[in-house]
């Protein structure tokens, strides 16, 4: 009968341990039922301005600068720098990186 007993002590410690070890499992994302993350980025478009492309060119020492072509993936921007037509190609990206000169 105390083989029974000690038999059912050691599994219902097994069964404790179990149950523990998945409930901090569990509760490791960090999930919250009611609070959402919200991202706003009204202040940036989804492609480059091509006001902010011509600025950038200008700033570059691009005189007379104007949109030449825009794709989907870039702007090109054409006019005189110091040796004659010139031309800066930008990525159709938030922020206008320059991809080359």
């Amino acid at each position: 009968m105390t083989n029974l007993f000690a038999k059912a002590g050691i599994a219902a410690l097994i069964a404790l341990g179990g149950i523990s070890a998945t409930a901090v499992t569990a509760s490791a994302n960090d999930f919250h039922p009611g609070i959402q993350q919200v991202r706003y980025d009204h202040h940036r478009g989804r492609a480059c301005s091509p006001v902010l492309a011509v600025r950038k060119a200008r700033d570059m020492g691009l005189h007379r600068a104007h949109i030449n072509n825009v794709t989907p993936r870039r702007v090109v921007v054409e006019g005189f720098g110091r040796r004659g037509h010139d031309r800066v190609v930008f990525a159709n990206v938030p922020g206008c990186p320059l991809i080359r000169r």
